[in-house]
């Protein structure tokens, strides 16, 4: 399986201004600076969690063909499928008609199955024979549960104030442990 990342969220969960709000910085030297963390903080939080924050559009790679159906897709929560693309035995990229599959946006992750009496087209056998399309995420801003945006703001926080990964004369510590409490409750299993 291979994910690659088509189309870039177009804004952060947590904004420069929220985050100079919660690390209470008033000046604007930092700005550049906070702007990468917020976006640091939204990718490990994506990666811990398993999922999108604010839409994207994600290809899916598979290697072995159509998984049994139903399937669950990564990257919750599921907004839409584009396109389901396969490699047909003659080595010809082609494109599966819609009609021939269900997409369940109602479940967390999402699921893809086959229509009633139908079934998935021959693929060649190779890699990356099939590829889906889709697009992730909670939508906007504002859509990002707000324990996940809490959880951000408060490693955002963690990120500024500890500028290197280790610190002398410091006890070592991991992550605070409420960020991951915080989150727990939205992570999904890898599939």
């Amino acid at each position: 399986m291979a994910l690659t990342l088509i189309t870039k969220p177009t804004a952060e969960p947590v904004s420069v201004e929220m985050a100079k709000s919660h690390l209470r910085v008033t000046h604007n030297a930092d700005d550049a600076y906070i702007e990468q963390l917020c976006k640091a903080v939204r990718m490990w939080t994506e990666g811990y969690l398993h999922r999108a924050m604010i839409t994207q559009t994600w290809d899916w790679k598979l290697d072995h063909g159509f998984p049994c159906s139903p399937f669950k897709v990564p990257l919750p929560p599921l907004q839409s499928i584009t396109s389901i693309k396969y490699i047909d035995i003659d080595g010809v990229e082609q494109t599966v008609t819609s009609s021939v599959y269900d997409v369940d946006i109602a479940s967390e992750p999402g699921r893809i199955a086959l229509a009633w009496g139908q079934s998935w087209p021959s693929v060649r056998e190779q890699m990356n024979n099939v590829t889906i399309r889709m697009v992730c995420g909670y939508g906007d801003v504002v859509d990002v549960p707000k324990e996940i945006v809490h959880a951000m703001k408060i490693l955002l926080s963690h990120l500024y104030e500890h500028r290197e990964p280790v610190i002398v004369g410091a006890a070592i510590a991991n992550v605070p442990h409420s960020i991951e409490s915080l989150l727990w409750p939205n992570r999904v299993d890898i599939l």
